[in-house]
């Protein structure tokens, strides 16, 4: 029995989609669900639906043999995992943000201030810079803090940028990319070796399929747009 701790949130509906693609399927597996436990017979598989920043640990420690969580969490934690597969869900970036008028304001006459759920990336990035930084921890509603004067910048996911734009914020760099990643732990993978990679090999393939998918779509919208100009003009 391998057993896979899924993220809550946005990424579970996709995640649940090509997991069901690659053939892992149970009776009532859904985004809308509220069990947290699905077994898979066909695959000898059991589901874990765990909150996003709980999978590294899940996984670090064995609780579950491989795990799906974003890029970011992963960054944020450095855990002790193996990452063999980007599956290309979810994509948005982490990105340090500022108040509309103060992009350029790298020092203050003291301490810039930054309000973030991502501590350890922040102080990374910021040290690089060799800025120095007080760094305000926050779980929810980052960009209220500039608004309010809590701090000066932000560094929070971003994906289509209309949230900073709603409080007057814009994006001063981006730290990195985030995409969904499997993860598994090392140990399983040497004593569940032939599982994990079939699992790996099948969501992998997945994947592609996805990709091809995606690409028939946006094409097909292309062409529809195409013969809507046409038939105007």
């Amino acid at each position: 029995m391998v057993t896979i701790a899924l993220s809550k949130g946005k990424l579970l509906e996709p995640t649940l989609e090509l997991f069901k693609r690659a053939g892992y399927t149970s009776e009532g597996l859904s985004a809308e669900s509220h069990r947290l436990v699905f077994t898979c017979p066909s695959t000898n598989t059991t589901l874990l639906i765990v909150r996003p920043s709980d999978v590294p640990t899940y996984v670090e420690y064995g609780a579950a043999d491989a795990g799906v969580v974003g890029k970011d969490v992963l960054l944020e934690q450095d855990r002790d995992v193996y990452e063999p597969l980007d599956l290309q869900l979810g994509a948005c970036k982490i990105a340090v943000a500022a108040p509309k008028g103060q992009e350029l304001r790298d020092r203050l006459s003291s301490k810039l201030r930054v309000a973030t759920k991502y501590p350890n990336i922040t102080e990374r990035y910021f040290n690089q810079k060799g800025i120095p930084v007080e760094i305000i921890k926050l779980y929810g509603s980052i960009e209220l803090a500039p608004v309010v004067g809590l701090a000066d910048r932000i560094v929070d996911l971003v994906s289509s940028g209309r949230t900073l734009k709603a409080h007057n914020l814009v994006e001063v760099d981006v730290i990195a990319t985030s995409t969904a990643r499997l993860i598994v732990n090392r140990a399983s993978l040497k004593m569940k070796h032939q599982s994990l990679t079939g699992l790996i090999a099948r969501l992998r393939d997945s994947r592609l399929q996805n990709r091809r998918r995606n690409g028939k779509e946006v094409a097909g919208a292309a062409r529809r747009v195409s013969a809507k100009r046409m038939v105007r003009r």
